[in-house]
């Protein structure tokens, strides 16, 4: 019998994938938000797609907020963004 494979929704689409497919934040015990590549980091998680434009929705309709259950300042959505950009260009790479 095939492994059932536990899926994710993003917070910014609504769309369910597996973990691998799919970018996990983090608000860790010290109330940073951060983003986690590895999906294994302690702390409260939601997933967002690995693009851009579900983290920017995501973070406009307060699907991030909610999830996480803190309140995100608007600075820290072009920390975040840096963070998928290098993300996103090392998985090009092949990294």
């Amino acid at each position: 019998m095939a492994k059932k494979i536990p899926l994710r929704v993003c917070t910014g689409c609504g769309e369910s994938k597996s973990k691998k497919e799919m970018i996990r934040v983090v608000k860790t015990p010290e109330k940073e938000i951060v983003l986690d590549a590895t999906g294994k980091k302690n702390g409260r998680g939601a997933y967002i797609c690995c693009s851009i434009d579900c983290l920017r929705k995501s973070i406009k309709t307060k699907g991030l907020e909610r999830s996480l259950r803190v309140e995100i300042p608007g600075e820290l959505l072009d920390t975040l963004e840096k963070e998928l950009v290098s993300l996103e260009s090392g998985n090009k790479k092949g990294i």
